[in-house]
């Protein structure tokens, strides 16, 4: 997949106890189709549209790093400078549910709350 262009939405994906389940429930009610994404000792799920191998979300487990990420579904808005995005968010009224992590080739992310109470990730692209 291609890093879309700052501003727009990159990924969404849902972080819940029971991965399985929620992967189960969105194949029969969205009609999408599931490819486990090892995470070393478990697999979380990228979801695929349905008759296609295009990804649309993806549906993790809450354990470990994403122990903290509530349950609901994330957007992952992408940004130029995430150190930019972040410090801009905490000067309008946000807070940091995550701090930012490296995804490996993926770049780094931070989750941010906005100051409705609103829950979103912000997504910068790997450098270089």
């Amino acid at each position: 997949m291609t890093m879309p262009p700052p501003g727009t939405i990159g990924w969404m994906d849902l972080t819940v106890p029971d991965a399985p389940l929620v992967r189960d429930f969105y194949q029969a009610v969205a009609g999408w189709s599931a490819v486990p994404l090892s995470m070393g000792d478990y697999d979380d799920f990228v979801m695929l549209r349905a008759g296609s191998d295009e990804p649309v979300a993806g549906v993790c487990h809450a354990r470990g790093v994403n122990a903290d990420i509530p349950p609901q579904w994330l957007l992952y808005i992408v940004v130029a400078d995430l150190d930019v995005a972040l410090a801009e968010a905490l000067v309008r009224g946000g807070s940091v549910v995550r701090a930012a992590t490296a995804m490996s080739a993926q770049g780094r992310f931070v989750v941010v709350r906005d100051p409705a109470g609103a829950v979103v990730a912000l997504h910068e692209a790997p450098t270089g």
